[in-house]
């Protein structure tokens, strides 16, 4: 692609753990795009004055990962996702004005039709552990691809009831005592939450319980096969795990910034493998 060189980044209060800038470098390589992509580590306290003044900094747009996604939204024009997740993780300047939405809905069901296809052919069930952030991409994914009946089980249950309030009548909040009663129905069981986390807990559930075409979504990506992924693949269960979500969530900024859309591809995965192993 010829032309001006564009440049974006990501922004995070830390940033250097940031994988976004390998997932980026490696697109532009890929399509001959003269650019570059950066990690800018960014306080709360000075991020309103750095994303409003992206343009004179260089900079044609940013992703921005903790803990500025809420104070991205309410700094932009957020889309109907960004509003309806309550969050911002993509922006762009266009027609003068910073824009924001919300990728990690598209990235999280990308990844389960690459990982698992046909995941959602007659589900009835899907089952989703964890009321944060994350949880809201989810469920609002899982409503868009018309998932009748969304339960959302976290272990401070006002949290999940809140969060249900929020999305209506498909989805349905679920004390976290009540899981191993659910499984026996569930299709779909999808982690959010920290647990199997490198440094955390692990996710500790009776997934023999689940039907024998379950499938299983973890968004942890370190360590990259969780303890309950691994539980699954020894059970014959079809995974997708966080890495997958990671890299299809970066489709979209991408293709905003630099106008092509790129491919997740085995070749990407494995050099992001690499960086996360070497960590």
């Amino acid at each position: 692609m010829g032309g001006r060189e564009r440049t974006a980044c990501v922004i995070g209060w830390p940033a250097a753990h940031s994988r976004s800038p390998l997932i980026h470098r490696h697109w532009l390589r890929t399509h001959g795009i003269r650019g570059d992509y950066r990690a800018e580590a960014v306080a709360p306290e000075t991020f309103a004055q750095f994303v409003q003044s992206l343009a004179e900094r260089g900079y044609v747009g940013a992703n921005v990962t903790l803990p500025h996604k809420a104070a991205a939204l309410a700094l932009s024009v957020p889309d109907a996702r960004a509003r309806a997740i309550g969050a911002a993780n993509t922006l762009w300047l266009a027609d003068g004005r910073l824009h924001s939405t919300n990728t990690d809905a598209e990235g999280f069901i990308a990844n389960l039709d690459a990982a698992a296809p046909g995941w959602d052919k007659g589900l009835q069930t899907a089952l989703v552990l964890g009321a944060g952030g994350s949880a809201r991409a989810v469920v609002f994914g899982l409503i868009e691809r018309r998932v009748p009946r969304i339960l959302l089980a976290n272990r401070t249950l006002s949290r999940a009831e809140a969060l249900a309030a929020a999305f209506g009548p498909a989805v349905y909040p679920l004390p976290w005592d009540a899981i191993d009663e659910q499984l026996s129905t569930t299709r779909l069981l999808v982690n959010t939450t920290t647990l199997g986390m490198e440094g955390q807990p692990p996710l500790d559930l009776p997934i023999d319980r689940l039907p024998a075409d379950a499938v299983i979504a973890d968004l942890v990506y370190v360590p990259l096969e969780t303890a309950l992924l691994a539980a699954a693949r020894a059970r014959g269960l079809r995974c997708a795990d966080g890495l997958g979500m990671l890299l299809h969530q970066a489709v979209r900024g991408f293709s905003l910034w630099f106008d092509v859309r790129p491919a997740v591809t085995p070749e990407l995965r494995s050099l992001i493998e690499a960086d996360l192993a070497g960590a």
